[in-house]
C-alpha cells in the first residue's frame, strides 16, 4: 500500500532518520492543526461537539541534576482537545531526548519547561505531571464495562463504515470495550494497536454491528485522536444520545502511548487508567 504524507506533515520528523539531538531544544516540537482532519467529519473548531483531552505517557523521561547525576521519571501529558493543534509524537520523542545531557537544578524547573515548551506548540495550556518509575498510578488496571470480543461474528470490511451501526429504540445506560482496536499511522502504515472504551445513555447499539465497525479501523490510516473523533462522531450522528464518552488506550511505540478520549460537554474526565499491554 502506497502512502501519502499529508500537506500539514510535510516537514515533519515522522518516517525520516533524525541524528539524535546532542542538546535541549524546543524547536523540535512539531504542532500538527487539527482543523484539516476534523473537516471531513464536519467538525468546526469553533464549535466542537466534544470535550475531551489527549492523555500521553512517555517512559523514555531523564535529565541530568545539577551534579550531572542522571534522573529518570515517566511523565504523563494532557493536551485539551480544544488546543488548535496536536503534537506529532516522533517529533515528541526527539524533544524529550533533548533533555537527556541537559542540567535542571530541580524537577519543578524540569515540568516548568515542559508546560512552556509544550503549551507553546499545542497553542494551549498542557498539563504537566512526573512520575517516580515505580509510581503506583503506572500500575495496570482492566477497562470497566463489558467486553465485546468474544461476540461470534463474521468480518469481511477492514475500513470504517458507519453502515455497520444499528440503533434499536430500547434506551440504555451501558459501558463497552473492545481490544480489538487498530489503526495504522497516517504516513509510515505502521500499526497501531489499542483498546477502545464506549460509555452512552441512549437508544441502544447493536453490539455485533458496533464491534464490525470498530474492527473496521484495521486498516484505516489516521491519528490516534482523529480515530476517536471519528468514532464519536459516528455514534452521535446514528444513535444521537443523551450522553456519550469514547476512550482509546493505545499500546505505547517509541516509548510513548496516547490514550485519546471525546465525550459529549458536561460528563467529568475519566480516571487515569492504564492497560496491561501500554
Amino acid at each position: 500500500m502506497a502512502h501519502h504524507r499529508p500537506d500539514t506533515l510535510e516537514h515533519a520528523p515522522l518516517g525520516r532518520d533524525s541524528a539524535y539531538p546532542e542538546q535541549y531544544d524546543a524547536g523540535l516540537l512539531y504542532p500538527i492543526p487539527r482543523a484539516a482532519n476534523r473537516a471531513p467529519l464536519g467538525i468546526e473548531d469553533s464549535k466542537l461537539p466534544f470535550v475531551g483531552e489527549d492523555e500521553w505517557h512517555a517512559f523514555e523521561v531523564s535529565w541530568l541534576n545539577g551534579r550531572g547525576k542522571p534522573i529518570v521519571a515517566v511523565a504523563r501529558f494532557r493536551l485539551p482537545a480544544d488546543s488548535p493543534n496536536l503534537i506529532e509524537s516522533k517529533s515528541w520523542k526527539l524533544y524529550l531526548n533533548s533533555l537527556n545531557q541537559t542540567r535542571f537544578v530541580s524537577q519543578e524547573e524540569v515540568q516548568s519547561t515542559l508546560i512552556r515548551d509544550l503549551a507553546v506548540a499545542a497553542g494551549a495550556c498542557v498539563s504537566v505531571e512526573l512520575l517516580a518509575v515505580d509510581d503506583s498510578e503506572l500500575t495496570p488496571q482492566r477497562l470497566p464495562g463489558e467486553c465485546l470480543d468474544d461476540l461470534d461474528i463474521d468480518i469481511s470490511d477492514y475500513t470504517p463504515s458507519a453502515a455497520h451501526l444499528v440503533v434499536g429504540e430500547e434506551i440504555v445506560e451501558e459501558t463497552l470495550y473492545s481490544h480489538l482496536l487498530k489503526s495504522n499511522c497516517p504516513v509510515t502504515g505502521q500499526p497501531d494497536w489499542g483498546s477502545v472504551l464506549i460509555r452512552y445513555k441512549g437508544p441502544k447499539i447493536d453490539r455485533e454491528g458496533l464491534l464490525r465497525y470498530l474492527i473496521g479501523y484495521r486498516q484505516h490510516q489516521d491519528f490516534h485522536e482523529h480515530c476517536v473523533e471519528h468514532i464519536f462522531t459516528d455514534l452521535m450522528q446514528l444513535a444521537k444520545p443523551e450522553e456519550l464518552l469514547v476512550l482509546a488506550r493505545y499500546v505505547r511505540r517509541g516509548g510513548l502511548d496516547i490514550s485519546p478520549w471525546r465525550a459529549t460537554p458536561g460528563l467529568t474526565a475519566p480516571s487515569p487508567l492504564r492497560l496491561a499491554r501500554q
